[in-house]
């Protein structure tokens, strides 16, 4: 699938290793830095979706989409995402991400709405309200990546599950462009909602104007050959 990520900002929060390993397969493990896991809430524009060599439909190709989600390590040693949840504005995308990707993708109301340089987000699940976000961050200065801004935003494997096996997809595109964030407001149950619990400090917030993605075909994961935990 080829799609465009935009306004997109990722709030992160440090999570004890425990706590997040027990929502994990056993095939994989979770992925530290600072000694933490990491959880993130990562709330965007999605655009111009489409499959390979068809045009983006109009009603179905924007839509606005909020992850909940940690960082882990394959069977094989090699870095992915992930997911607690994914909302999405449009049912046709969640119930074809759930059936082709296997990926836990939830129906909201959302919203996204940039102003000079401020941008809020909204979101409400259909069929359980207290799962739901409310975000504004004020953009600042674009930003050379630090080491942990790497760790936290340079992910190109998810991973999930299709009638119970473990399953991978890449996922290419430039790298972030990124920039510091301010939070201006967050109200959100997403974490809490997934069984996961934060620590109490603020999130780390980031801001990306946004990239090009193209996210290839679920593959069965090899688990025969795991690396040490």
């Amino acid at each position: 699938m080829f799609q465009n990520w935009r306004y997109l900002t990722f709030l992160h929060w440090r999570a004890s290793v425990s706590a997040v390993a027990g929502f994990l397969p056993s095939s994989l493990r979770v992925d530290t830095y600072d000694g933490s896991a990491w959880v993130g809430v990562t709330p965007f524009l999605l655009s111009g979706l489409r499959p390979p060599f068809s045009s983006a439909l109009w009603w179905i190709s924007e839509f606005p989409e909020t992850n909940c989600r940690t960082y882990v390590i394959g069977p094989d040693g090699r870095a992915g995402i992930w997911f607690f949840s994914l909302d999405a504005a449009r049912w046709p995308a969640v119930l074809g991400a759930r059936v082709g990707y296997g990926l836990p993708y939830a129906w909201s109301r959302m919203r996204v709405a940039m102003e000079n340089h401020r941008v809020r987000y909204e979101s409400r699940r259909v069929g359980c309200a207290r799962a739901a976000s409310s975000i504004e961050v004020e953009v600042g200065q674009r930003i050379e990546p630090s080491e942990i801004e790497i760790f936290l935003t340079a992910r190109y494997r998810l991973f999930s599950t299709i009638w119970g096996r473990l399953v991978c997809a890449e996922v290419e595109h430039e790298p972030w462009p990124l920039h510091s964030a301010s939070l201006l407001h967050c109200e959100q149950t997403l974490t809490q909602e997934a069984g996961i619990y934060v620590e109490a400090a603020g999130p780390l917030a980031h801001f990306s104007p946004g990239v090009k993605v193209r996210v290839g075909r679920p593959k069965l994961v090899s688990v025969a050959n795991r690396s040490p935990r």
